[in-house]
């Protein structure tokens, strides 16, 4: 049923002790580490950081297991990695995305050549739901301790303003895309 998985013949501590033989050691050292951490912080993928640092993946998922240190930057660079994911998106729902289209009629001439603006209001929404209780319990803690700050809120409002406009004129063009 399953796929055959063709293996070197021997047992786990056969195999290991043939390839330290061969003179290929997978050990993890701090530069490995190193590497490994970097890459799983630029790609949330553990394969692939474990691949950079000529680790494999079960080889970081067992150190994990054994080496709380180890653990902890692995929380750290996954955290790292989505927050910078999570910005990324940010940018792209609040700047929103340009593509070009092209129109053409049935000979293949071009009519019409136009870019178009979209927003992904999906993601905004789910980025708003996911932080909505630690940005409400921010606020109330900040106002608490700050009180009202009307400079913040003017600023708020005419960035809001800009936002609306913005919007208004891309519906009007029939380019807004949502």
């Amino acid at each position: 049923m399953g796929k055959d998985v063709k293996r070197a013949p021997g047992t786990a501590a056969e195999r290991r002790a043939a390839l330290r033989s061969a003179g290929v050691v997978r050990r993890w050292s701090s530069a490995k580490e190193e590497l490994f951490f970097e890459e799983l912080t630029a790609t949330s993928n553990v394969s692939q950081a474990a691949a950079r640092a000529g680790m494999s993946a079960g080889a970081a998922y067992y150190r994990r297991g054994v080496n709380p240190a180890f653990a902890a930057r692995w929380v750290e660079a996954l955290e790292a990695g989505y927050a910078a994911l999570e910005m990324a998106l940010l940018h792209q729902t609040i700047n929103g995305s340009e593509r070009i289209e092209t129109v053409t009629g049935e000979d293949g001439a071009v009519r019409q050549v136009k870019t178009v603006h979209s927003f992904p209001h999906a993601v905004a929404i789910r980025l708003l739901q996911t932080h909505r209780e630690a940005v409400q319990r921010f606020r109330a803690l900040e106002g608490a301790r700050d009180g009202d700050d009307p400079q913040l809120a003017a600023t708020i409002k005419a960035e809001l303003a800009r936002v609306r406009a913005r919007l208004a004129d891309g519906e009007t063009d029939g380019q807004a895309d949502g």
